[in-house]
């Protein structure tokens, strides 16, 4: 309904991913390849034997190939800065204790915990790389600096406003 809080919610989201695609991306060819790394190589199930250099003789398709080296680590930007959202919408911290308050906020970052899952379950990335994509997730600190950039806290008085709404 207000112009000013989707503006600065676009804006806020975008900056989070961002700051975390940079995080992520700068470290992402570290560590071991996909756990579907040799479908992706041998779309066909049959292994080629390696060359007289001692490399493998991938048939797969090149970005296929190139993208199964990238697994470290994962992670799923945009859902903290939501759940902080959120957060501040609902009020959530009015000191009324509703539960299905904390239940709403929390459903972004369940929702980041499943899809984590089901790329473990399907081996598109080791559980290892999704743990550590979680705990940068968790411990980073660019939800909360994005956010606060463009709200205030969500236990504030206003903290369902941006700043730009509370200064006109």
């Amino acid at each position: 309904r207000d112009v000013y809080d989707l503006h600065h919610a676009i804006l806020g989201i975008l900056y989070y991913v961002l700051v975390i695609a940079v995080i992520t991306d700068s470290i992402k060819d570290v560590g071991r390849p996909r756990p579907n790394f040799f479908y992706r190589c041998f779309p066909d199930g049959i292994e080629v034997p390696f060359n007289l250099m001692g490399d493998v003789n991938c048939h797969g398709d090149p970005k296929v190939v190139k993208e199964g080296c990238k697994s470290f680590p994962r992670s799923f930007a945009g859902l903290a800065f939501l759940s902080w959202y959120l957060c501040g919408k609902v009020k959530a911290f009015d000191r009324r204790g509703h539960a299905a308050k904390l239940c709403i906020v929390l459903l972004p970052l369940l929702f980041a915990a499943l899809v984590g899952i089901s790329r473990i379950d399907d081996y598109w990335h080791h559980w290892t790389y999704v743990f550590t994509g979680s705990i940068i997730g968790w411990f980073n600190r660019g939800s909360s600096l994005c956010y606060l950039l463009f709200f205030p806290f969500p236990h504030d008085i206003n903290g369902c406003a941006p700043h730009a709404s509370i200064k006109m």
